[in-house]
């Protein structure tokens, strides 16, 4: 008989998958794109979410410096870690969410610095532990790669909604624990790239930075999880995640239209003379323009700004934030 994962499923989550779906659609019916800008920003987002959420103490500042090429000083391992990481995201489009190879190869360049071992299924036994309380004992090792290839076979197979097979295969490689060290990473990563390949908007939006936003509640619905026997809990908490960021991202996911073109509309230009090489908040900014109508000022100049690529934030990982400044983008030395 084949391997069906223990969920079920709740009123809460048809209404999230159903709010999930609308959002994407408002996404497709306006022909939306992300920005260079943007995108970078995200992907920033993404690896410094992910890593965080595994101990990494690296900055947001450093990460961003590692992602540009810039020299960083920080602890090997963490360095080491970020490389991992945009090497996996980098290569995540060209994965199949179904092969196990493809599993295998993710998790070597994921932590190709880290493990010795990386790219190979753990070959002894692991828990994890919350303080002296083991808190959850995974899978004998020699059950793992059955386990991985009855679980990718269901998913490849199911009829169900591809938000809910991609968030259940997510809970069951956390379950499992496939490797020795990794297993957030990658049950983070796999879900991005299942998503992705159902809506490749999706490679585009920084779900780990979210999931870190709400690192407890994130452990908490895993555990709860286990606990029930029944992935339920954890896919109701990481559908609110996906609604969220593509809530935040419907705000910051702008249309290039005729005004935002290969040549900058005066208004561009003019935002550029204002801004050099020091960030200057929105305040200074239309200041400096002699401008009193904020919406005006994101629609006419900052906006087209960012969806070029010339304009970039100071906290990208808080587009709200009400520290937030801009500059324009430095080009390397």
């Amino acid at each position: 008989m084949p391997y069906k994962p223990p969920f079920t499923l709740s009123a809460t989550i048809i209404h999230q998958v159903s709010r999930i779906s609308e959002a994407l659609g408002q996404i497709n019916q306006n022909d939306l794109q992300s920005s260079p800008q943007l995108r970078k920003q995200n992907r920033i987002r993404t690896i410094a979410g992910t890593l965080t959420i595994e101990g990494n103490t690296l900055s947001l500042e450093q990460i961003t410096a590692i992602i540009e090429g810039r020299h960083v000083l920080g602890e090997p391992k963490e360095i080491a870690e970020v490389y991992g990481a945009i090497a996996a995201y980098e290569k995540l489009e060209t994965w199949n969410g179904s092969r196990e190879e493809d599993f295998l190869a993710a998790h070597g360049l994921l932590m190709r610095e880290v493990l010795h071992d990386a790219g190979k299924f753990r070959t002894q036994g692991v828990g994890i532990c919350k303080g002296k309380h083991v808190t959850h004992i995974a899978p004998p090792a020699d059950r793992v790669p059955y386990l991985v290839a009855d679980l990718f076979n269901w998913a490849k197979t199911s009829d169900q909604h591809p938000l809910i097979i991609s968030s259940v295969v997510h809970y069951e490689l956390e379950f499992i624990h496939p490797f020795m060290d990794g297993n957030g990473r990658m049950g983070r990563l796999w879900q991005t790239l299942l998503l992705g390949q159902w809506k490749p908007v999706f490679y585009l939006l920084p779900l780990e930075s979210v999931i870190k936003d709400r690192q407890q509640a994130y452990y908490d619905a895993l555990e709860q999880a286990d606990s029930a026997t029944d992935s339920l809990p954890f896919i109701e908490f990481i559908l609110t995640a996906i609604d969220s960021v593509l809530q935040e991202n419907l705000q910051s996911i702008v249309v290039v239209t005729d005004q935002v073109s290969d040549q900058a509309s005066d208004q561009v230009e003019a935002l550029l003379n204002v801004l050099k090489d020091e960030y200057l908040s929105t305040a200074e900014m239309m200041e400096s323009l002699s401008l009193l109508h904020h919406p005006t000022f994101r629609k006419n100049y900052l906006n087209p700004a960012l969806a070029l690529g010339i304009v970039e934030m100071s906290h990208p990982e808080s587009p709200r934030s009400p520290k937030q400044k801009y500059r324009q983008v430095q080009k390397p030395d």
